[in-house]
């Protein structure tokens, strides 16, 4: 199982990791921490240093009831990180972490490898055309509404079959379009409460039957912490330990904050096959 990126053929047979940087100010764990060049080259170094495959760069925090950015606003943050980056780190796979079409156009153009969709295409008609004619690896996330809404849109008939259908319908549209290389994402933490996580979690490995590879994005977030009653911050060893389940279950990517330790749970179950 693999994907094209700049021609470059990633198996993620081998579970890979994504590392996350956020060039918001809002976002809930790492929020305002790299808003210099220096901090953000440096972050940047060390998760490709530690073992990232993917850079994921987001300049629109989607943790519920985020305030809205425009697209101007958006566009100005993300794309001279992703020039920046390219500049001193020319063979990054960058992932853009976007939901509107002319920022991923804008952004792969000058040089970033695919596109990280939390809305799979919904909050954007063009986004799938686009796609389409970039040829670039395309992750669609499963969520309801709005970053602004989606906490109020939790009331399922079967979550994972609710789900599964939904993606059934978006891969076929991403496929009439000619898109090729497809990664899908259950969101977790978008319109689903913390049981429905769980319950998420639980069942990830039907969605195999997508015949996708599939990404986890767990790391941090309040499915963990609030279990826990702990705060983001000391959400590590938490997040680990759903890593560790996620990748058994058949995860194909880690979405993660924290590359060195994502890294190591992979060697360590790679160990027991």
């Amino acid at each position: 199982m693999t994907i094209n990126c700049k021609g470059q053929l990633i198996d993620l047979s081998s579970p890979k990791v994504m590392g996350v940087l956020n060039v918001t100010p809002d976002s809930f764990y790492d929020g305002g921490k790299y808003k210099d060049e220096t901090t953000l080259l440096k972050q940047v170094e060390r998760m490709l240093n530690d073992g990232a495959t993917f850079i994921d760069i987001g300049a629109y925090s989607s943790k519920p009831n985020a305030a809205e950015v425009s697209s101007s606003e958006e566009l100005k943050r993300i794309l001279p990180m992703v020039t920046l980056i390219l500049k001193h780190f020319p063979d990054t796979l960058l992932s853009i972490d976007t939901f509107r079409s002319h920022i991923a156009e804008a952004c792969v153009t000058a040089g970033a490898a695919l596109v990280n969709d939390i809305s799979a295409g919904l909050l954007d008609a063009n986004m799938l055309p686009t796609i389409a004619k970039l040829q670039v690896p395309y992750i669609m996330m499963h969520m309801r509404g709005t970053p602004q809404t989606m906490q109020s849109l939790t009331d399922y008939e079967d979550l994972v079959k609710d789900i599964l259908f939904y993606f059934s319908k978006r891969i076929t549209a991403a496929r009439d379009l000619g898109i090729i290389d497809v990664i899908v994402d259950p969101g977790f933490g978008f319109a689903k409460t913390a049981d429905q996580n769980f319950e998420l979690l639980n069942a990830l490995d039907l969605f195999k039957i997508t015949k996708k590879p599939f990404l986890v994005g767990v790391s941090r977030k309040s499915m963990i912490y609030k279990t826990l009653n702990i705060t983001p911050q000391e959400a590590l060893n938490g997040t680990t330990v759903l890593h560790t389940i996620g990748l058994q279950k058949g995860a194909s990517i880690l979405r993660v904050h924290d590359v060195k330790e994502a890294v190591e749970c992979i060697a360590l179950l790679d160990r027991l096959k």
